[in-house]
C-alpha cells in the first residue's frame, strides 16, 4: 500500500473522457444552479511547506503542556513503548475501510479478533465487541443491553465518574427508563440504600472499579445483592489496574466496560479514545457494534468474519437496540499492540508501580499542613484528600511551576482533591511537587 497521491490533471481528463463529459461542471448538471457555489471559495492562497510548518508550530506553541501530571479521573498518562506507535502508524492499518467484505479485509478482521480476545482475558468474561467510542459510551450501551420489558429501572453508583452518570442519563432520555443514583457514603456505594432500591423492576446496577474517588469497594457483596434481586451486574474498570485486581468475571459481573485510553493511547487533548465492552455468553448477542469471529474457509484454513451482529443495526434501524455499528478500529489496534508489547507481566508491573507511587504521594501529601485523607479504605493509583485551604488557588499556584495537580471537586465535595499517580511519576517528581506545595502555601501566607 503506497502513500496517497491525488490524481493529476491528465488523469482527471482521462477519467472525464471515459465518462463522455467535457468537464467537471457536467458532472453536476443535476444540481440546480441556484444552490451551487458560483464563486471561488474564500480561502487564502497556498503556501510552501516551510511556511505551513512555521504556522503550525506557532499555533501549537500556544498550548499549555504540563511536564508533570498528578491528575487522572478517567484519562491517564502511562508509558507507551516506541513499538506501539510505530506499528499502529503503518499505512496498512491507518485506513477508514469498513471490513464488511471479509474476503478482502482479513488483516483488519484479525486485528479486531485479537483485540476482543485480549479484552476477554483482561476482564475474565466470555465475549467482547470490537470497541465503541469511549468508556462513557460503553457504560451507557451496557445499560441498554440490560433493559427488559418488565425491568426498566437502572441503578447507578453515586461513586461513579460523573461523566458516566451524565452519559447514561443522556442515552436514556426519552426512553421511559427510571435512572436512580445510589448515594455514596464515605466515598463508597451505600449498601443499605442499594439493597432498599433493588427490586423486581431493576434492570442493572452499574459500579466502578476503582471508583471515582479512587477507592476499592466490596464488589463481591455488591454483586451478590444485585444478583439476588435478579438484576444484571455491570462494572466499569480501569484496564491497567486489572493487571493486579480481581477481574469483573471473578466478581460475577455480567458486563464489563471501561475506557481503553490507558492502553497505549496518548492523552491527546481528550481523544480519540476507546471504549471496551465484554459480557457473559448469555448476553453475547446483545453486544452493540461489530464482533469479529474466527472460522474456517472452504479450504479448511483459518479465516475471520463479522458475526453475531443484529442486522437491525444496519438495516431495520427503527428496531435497533443500539445506533452503534462501527468501532474505534485504529485505537483498538493500538491497544492490542500495547498489551502485546507489555504482556501480562508488563501490565502487572505498570499497575504495581502506579499503586506504589500513589501511596508514596499520599504519604507525603498528608505530611503537609492542611492535608488529610478524605476517606478510609483501600486505593490503587488514585485517592482523595481534604485540603483546609483554598484548593483552586493552590492548584493554580502549582500550574505556575509546570505542575498539573489533582482535580479539585465542587459542590458538596468542595475542598477535596482527587490525586493520581502512574509509573510515569518518579520519586523525584513527587518530591518536587511536595516542595512546590510548601512554596505556594508560604507565598499565600505572606512568608
Amino acid at each position: 500500500m503506497g502513500t496517497y497521491v491525488p490524481g493529476t490533471g491528465e488523469e482527471q481528463k482521462e477519467l472525464l473522457n471515459s465518462l463522455g463529459v467535457a468537464g467537471m461542471e457536467e458532472l453536476f448538471v443535476t444540481i440546480p444552479k441556484e444552490v451551487r457555489l458560483n464563486r471561488p471559495l474564500k480561502i487564502p492562497d497556498g503556501v510552501s511547506e516551510l511556511q505551513v510548518r512555521k504556522k503550525m508550530a506557532g499555533t501549537a506553541g500556544e498550548n499549555r503542556v504540563f511536564p508533570s501530571l498528578f491528575r487522572g479521573c478517567g484519562a491517564y498518562r502511562h508509558y507507551i513503548p516506541s513499538i506501539v506507535k510505530q506499528v499502529a502508524a503503518k499505512e496498512e492499518f491507518m485506513t477508514a475501510y469498513t471490513p464488511y467484505q471479509a474476503e478482502i479485509s482479513q488483516g483488519t478482521l484479525q486485528a479486531i479478533f485479537e483485540f476482543q480476545t485480549m479484552i476477554c482475558d483482561l476482564t475474565g468474561l466470555n465475549a467482547a465487541n470490537a470497541s465503541v467510542y469511549d468508556g462513557c459510551t460503553a457504560a451507557a450501551e451496557a445499560v441498554i443491553m440490560c433493559r427488559e420489558r418488565k425491568r426498566n429501572k437502572v441503578l447507578l453508583s453515586g461513586a461513579l465518574n460523573p461523566q458516566i452518570i451524565e452519559t447514561v442519563k443522556t442515552y436514556m432520555a426519552g426512553t421511559g427508563t427510571e435512572i436512580i443514583v445510589v448515594p455514596a457514603a464515605d466515598g463508597v456505594t451505600d449498601k443499605t440504600e442499594l439493597k432498599r432500591l433493588l427490586d423486581e423492576k431493576t434492570a442493572c446496577f452499574l459500579i466502578q472499579q476503582p471508583n471515582y474517588y479512587g477507592l476499592l469497594e466490596d464488589y463481591e457483596e455488591l454483586g451478590k445483592l444485585t444478583k439476588e434481586a435478579g438484576a444484571k451486574y455491570v462494572m466499569s474498570c480501569n484496564p491497567i489496574l486489572l493487571g493486579i485486581l480481581k477481574t469483573p468475571g471473578e466478581y460475577g459481573a455480567d458486563i464489563a466496560v471501561g475506557e481503553g485510553q490507558p492502553l497505549g493511547l496518548s492523552l491527546s487533548y481528550g481523544g480519540p479514545y476507546l471504549g471496551f465492552m465484554a459480557a457473559v455468553s448469555e448476553l453475547m448477542r446483545k453486544l452493540p457494534g461489530r464482533i469479529a469471529g474466527q472460522t474456517l474457509d472452504t479450504r479448511g484454513e483459518k479465516a475471520y468474519v463479522l458475526t453475531l451482529q443484529a442486522r437491525e443495526q444496519h438495516i431495520r434501524r427503527e428496531k435497533a437496540a443500539s445506533s452503534i455499528c462501527s468501532n474505534e478500529a485504529l485505537c483498538a489496534l493500538t491497544a492490542s499492540v500495547y498489551m502485546s508489547a507489555l504482556g501480562k507481566e508488563g501490565l502487572r508491573q505498570a499497575a504495581t508501580l502506579s499503586m506504589s507511587k500513589a501511596h508514596y504521594l499520599a504519604e507525603k501529601l498528608c505530611g503537609l499542613e492542611g492535608f488529610s485523607m478524605a476517606y478510609e479504605g483501600d486505593y490503587v493509583n488514585e485517592f482523595t484528600t481534604v485540603y483546609k485551604g483554598n484548593a483552586e488557588k493552590l492548584l493554580r499556584g502549582l500550574e505556575d511551576y509546570g505542575i498539573l495537580g489533582g482535580l479539585p471537586l465542587k459542590g458538596e465535595d468542595r475542598g477535596k482533591i482527587i490525586w493520581c499517580a502512574t509509573e510515569m511519576n518518579s520519586k523525584e517528581e513527587i518530591d518536587e511537587l511536595i516542595g512546590r506545595i510548601k512554596e505556594v502555601q508560604s507565598h499565600e501566607a505572606g512568608i
